[in-house]
């Protein structure tokens, strides 16, 4: 089974109890996966961050560039596609954001993932307005998604 598959049900069974922002974490096809949601039903989730870690081996000859650039056209789940903005070389980063944002009145919504090294990944949703600066928000996928976009990320 693949990471896509393997992690479909596994999101489909998690009922977090109570209200408030709950994180569901697990360790599947080489990759721990850690989840934090403000909302989860049986069909999807109000994700607030997805993050990745690589627990095995990275692929020989695999590259925090290569990386970024082989997701940025692997992810095509999300409501923009990505693109990479950027990678720096020093910090062993890059960072892949929504090639168009979707506007919202005055405001205007991306996706953002950042790569650091060959081991992790964070994928988080921004909003910002017209008035300088940004804040985090959430966004909401359905677990088929969710699942896909994991597979992407990791490849």
């Amino acid at each position: 089974m693949t990471l896509t598959e393997t992690l479909l049900p596994k999101l489909s069974e998690w009922r977090p109890a109570g209200g408030g922002r709950h994180t569901w974490s697990d360790t599947v096809a080489g990759w721990a996966v850690h989840l934090a949601a403000d909302k989860t039903d049986s069909l999807s989730c109000l994700v607030w961050e997805l993050s990745l870690t690589r627990v095995s081996d990275a692929p020989a000859g695999l590259t925090n560039a290569s990386w970024a650039a082989a997701t940025s056209k692997r992810v095509t789940g999300l409501m923009e596609p990505l693109k990479v903005h950027e990678v720096d070389v020093t910090r062993d980063e890059a960072l892949l954001r929504s090639a168009a944002p979707a506007r919202r009145g005055e405001a205007l919504a991306y996706y953002e993932i950042l790569l650091h090294g060959v081991t992790r990944a964070v994928v988080r949703r921004y909003a910002a307005g017209p008035i300088p600066g940004r804040e985090q928000v959430a966004f909401a996928l359905t677990h088929e998604v969710l699942a896909k976009l994991v597979g992407d990320i990791a490849g």
